[in-house]
């Protein structure tokens, strides 16, 4: 929790709120991966990249 902390603070600080669709993105994406390695799911998402 100490990083999200740390990651908020330093996008209110610098004023980078730009950057937090980036990541969400990202974080999305990964979680995606993630969630479907090793199932029927997994060729469907090799569509999206």
């Amino acid at each position: 929790m100490d990083f999200l902390k740390d990651l908020w603070g330093f996008l209110k600080v610098r004023k980078k709120f730009w950057l937090l669709p980036i990541i969400l993105t990202l974080l999305l994406f990964g979680v995606l991966v993630v969630l479907t390695s090793g199932t029927a799911v997994a060729p469907f998402i090799y569509t999206l990249f």
